[in-house]
């Protein structure tokens, strides 16, 4: 292809407070972080980060408040080079906010607030025709628009992406259907098989109940696949990396495979693409400011997997 892949990316933006901690609190109190930054980030729009600093042309289709904090959201996002301008701006609404942790191995907790007005459902996607992307990502967070951006995408014969992550269970049961690709969470996939479920049975049970291409991702443990050609399941290994920081992780993996499709790469060496990014931004505290350029993904990709 001789122009940037075009994607749009739809969902989550939010103004993230990033503290590093040496142990998460498992008690009430005051504890002192070794570090911090606050970032404009959320699933969708860390997505469309990464996916840019991997060459894609991205459109962030999300929604904020007419407030100071959308102001600083959008500029943070523009910053990086993502387009903008299908951001929604609610009058008297306020953006979405989240307070994380991070210890010293990497784990994180992430708590979230999003204002309904801002999230409510819009009418229609921002653009009439999804045709001339090469791609189209959306997030569990903004299930209105969501599947909106699904349902458009597919009709428009381009690859409609699901990053399916803890959600309510009829949130995900509205969007998978809609989906020509999903990419859950272990979590998210165990929310609608059964939380018995190992990440490879999960695969296959969610596999069973589509006919979209689905992968489930599990961390350092890596991320399976359903072959329905083969009819079997089948698993990627993730590269052997010491975790600093595990946040936005999931949503460079989901940016960089939605690059990889869009890119018409074959399914493993897009999951591969994908997982050596990921695994590079784990490596590098700061959420999505972690995320990797091309070259340096496509020199871990040639590192953990050589020809």
């Amino acid at each position: 292809m001789n122009r940037p892949v075009k994607l749009l990316s739809v969902g989550a933006l939010t103004l993230d407070t990033i503290l590093r901690v040496e142990t998460l609190p498992t008690h009430q109190g005051k504890f002192i972080a070794s570090d911090g930054i606050q970032i404009a980030s959320g699933m969708a729009t860390s997505a469309a980060c990464a996916a840019g600093r991997l060459g894609a042309e991205v459109f962030l289709w999300a929604s904020a408040g007419d407030d100071a904090v959308g102001d600083q959201l959008l500029a943070g996002i523009e910053a990086e080079g993502v387009d903008c301008d299908f951001v929604r701006r609610v009058e008297g609404a306020r953006s979405a906010l989240a307070a994380i942790l991070v210890d010293a191995h990497g784990e994180r907790i992430i708590v979230p607030f999003y204002d309904p007005k801002a999230q409510a459902d819009p009418e229609a996607v921002p653009v009439a025709d999804l045709s001339g992307f090469d791609a189209v990502l959306v997030d569990v967070r903004w299930p209105g628009a969501a599947a909106l951006a699904l349902t458009a995408a597919r009709d428009a014969g381009c690859p409609a992406i699901l990053d399916a992550d803890t959600a309510p269970l009829e949130v995900l049961e509205r969007l998978l259907p809609l989906a020509s690709h999903i990419v859950a969470s272990e979590t998210a996939a165990r929310i609608v098989c059964g939380h018995a479920l190992n990440p490879e049975t999960a695969c296959a049970d969610l596999a069973s109940r589509t006919d979209a291409f689905v992968a489930v991702t599990g961390g350092a443990a890596g991320s399976w696949w359903h072959d329905r050609s083969a009819g079997c399941v089948r698993h990627i290994a993730a590269p052997k990396i010491k975790a600093v920081d595990t946040l936005a992780a999931g949503d460079v993996f989901h940016g960089a495979f939605a690059v990889g499709l869009a890119e018409a790469m074959p399914i493993e060496q897009a999951l591969r693409f994908a997982s050596a990014a990921a695994a590079l931004k784990c490596q590098r505290f700061g959420g999505r400011l972690g995320a990797p350029d091309r070259a340096e993904t496509m020199a871990m990709v040639a590192a953990t997997w050589p020809v």
